[in-house]
């Protein structure tokens, strides 16, 4: 098997061993001051949002994973199937195993073939050239593409990348040069508000923060290094919450989208809560299709539907927006965070405007 392939192989092997399902969260250091009169009814609630230049019913989706192998190839069909009967959009994995290797396109393609009228993000290592993200386009017919961000990952990866001096021109490149959104995306590690400036100078409008929390590359390649572990660095980054407060002040220049550490649909609304216009979903998903089946994901995520109209409507609050307006206390590390980043995290307590 080509070297690279089996890496996409072992990349979500390794994903699913080291996955917890009840893992601690800073999502547990959000708590919402609850209001005994939502005064409103359930079928009042509207999910839909909008970020870029897309309107989603849902405020969730299905963020990169996988494909470069003929196992990946039956994942990603899979992971369609479930975006095209649930009507989430999708990301594919990165798409420079295609690139350098033609003979695993259809690994990637399947994903159109499946869901063909989808909402399909294509995604693409930070560092490429402004042909292949043209390409990468191409092979999809993606409506957007992700540029991920991974220097922990690629620094721990035995063959990974060990220059990072021109990745911000290379986004700014890419960004001028083609016709879909860029989405700038973490890999699990966070950003700081210092990145997301740094992002935007660049011409993009739309990141995902991607905390850590959720699958974690700093682990997945510490454990594929033979010798020279470094396992000091797989608590490496911030967390998506933190991640989140950490763009505040960016909010109403960019759409700012959350992935990481995603439990379960309340995880989803306190992401919403922190400004967040959609929250990308990846190893929870993964896990649930693996573990029951396509079916019954399709049946979980459509039941995460009904539930987080049952949380907005318990937050009183009738749309995604208006989630922005929710009262709640951040305690603990997070709040730790916060004082020691000059984030005003007491103007979260009392905010509500219709409670």
């Amino acid at each position: 098997m080509n070297p690279a392939n089996n890496r996409k192989n072992e990349h979500v092997s390794l994903a699913m061993n080291f996955f917890q399902e009840s893992s601690k969260s800073d999502f547990d250091a959000l708590h919402y001051v609850h209001h005994s009169f939502p005064q409103m009814s359930v079928e009042e609630v509207n999910l839909s949002t909008s970020f870029a230049s897309f309107r989603l019913d849902f405020p969730f989706y299905i963020n990169a994973m996988t494909g470069g192998s003929d196992w990946t190839k039956k994942i990603n069909k899979k992971l369609a199937t479930v975006a095209h009967e649930t009507g989430i959009a999708m990301s594919t994995g990165s798409v420079s195993a295609a690139l350098k290797d033609p003979s695993v396109k259809d690994s990637f393609t399947i994903i159109r073939e499946v869901n063909p009228a989808g909402l399909v993000f294509a995604n693409l290592g930070t560092g490429q050239t402004v042909e292949n993200a043209k390409k990468a386009v191409d092979l999809l017919k993606a409506d957007a593409l992700q540029i991920h961000i991974n220097a922990p990952q690629e620094l721990i990866m035995p063959e990974g990348d060990r220059d990072f001096s021109n990745w911000l021109e290379q986004l700014s490149a890419i960004t001028a040069a083609l016709d879909v959104p860029i989405i700038a995306k973490e890999v699990g590690f966070g950003m700081s508000r210092e990145t997301i400036e740094s992002i935007l100078a660049t011409g993009v409008k739309t990141i995902d923060i991607s905390g850590k929390g959720g699958t974690n590359f700093a682990q997945i390649e510490n454990y594929r290094r033979k010798t020279n572990k470094i396992d000091y660095l797989e608590n490496w980054g911030q967390s998506s919450v933190i991640s989140l407060l950490e763009a505040q002040e960016f909010l109403t220049t960019a759409d700012i989208l959350a992935s990481g550490g995603i439990r379960h649909p309340l995880d989803i609304v306190k992401a919403l809560s922190l400004g967040a216009k959609a929250v990308g979903i990846s190893s929870l998903i993964l896990n649930m299709m693996i573990k029951d089946g396509v079916d019954e994901t399709i049946s979980q995520i459509n039941d995460w539907k009904e539930n987080l109209k049952s949380i907005m409507t318990l937050v009183g609050k009738k749309t995604v927006s208006d989630l922005q307006q929710t009262d709640f206390i951040l305690t603990g590390e997070v709040k730790d965070w916060c004082l020691a980043r000059g984030i005003d995290y007491t103007r979260f307590a009392v905010r509500s405007t219709t409670n």
